[in-house]
């Protein structure tokens, strides 16, 4: 089982960044998929995360709602976070991991970076 997150990079206040976790070894469909974030010195904390199955019932953090969008591709394999309207509080280290808060992480990826520039 891995999960390989990219798409991070440097933007500018209002800018946007596509994020993806490429799963392999198990079928995402099966399985809840979270992003998470850890800024420096901060706790890491949930950003988003979309259920297993056909609902594709997504969850937002408070910050992230209206400006993050969760999605799942399952012929890919690929969970995708886009993130519009980037701020400067939104730089952090992005995570993708397998499960839900409620039950817990089981894999997680590498994690990728975010650096919004005001």
């Amino acid at each position: 089982v891995q999960l390989q997150a990219s798409g991070g990079g440097l933007v500018q206040t209002g800018g946007s960044l596509r994020l993806s976790c490429a799963a392999s070894g198990f079928p995402i469909h099966y399985f809840s998929i979270a992003w998470l974030r850890q800024a420096p010195g901060k706790e890491r904390e949930g950003v988003s995360c979309i259920e297993s199955g056909d609902t594709r019932t997504s969850y937002y953090e408070d910050s992230a709602k209206g400006r993050f969008t969760i999605s799942r591709d399952d012929a890919k394999n690929t969970v995708t976070l886009e993130m519009n309207n980037l701020k400067p509080e939104d730089t952090a280290l992005y995570y993708c991991a397998r499960g839900r808060a409620s039950s817990g992480y089981d894999y997680w990826g590498q994690g990728t970076l975010v650096t919004v520039s005001s």
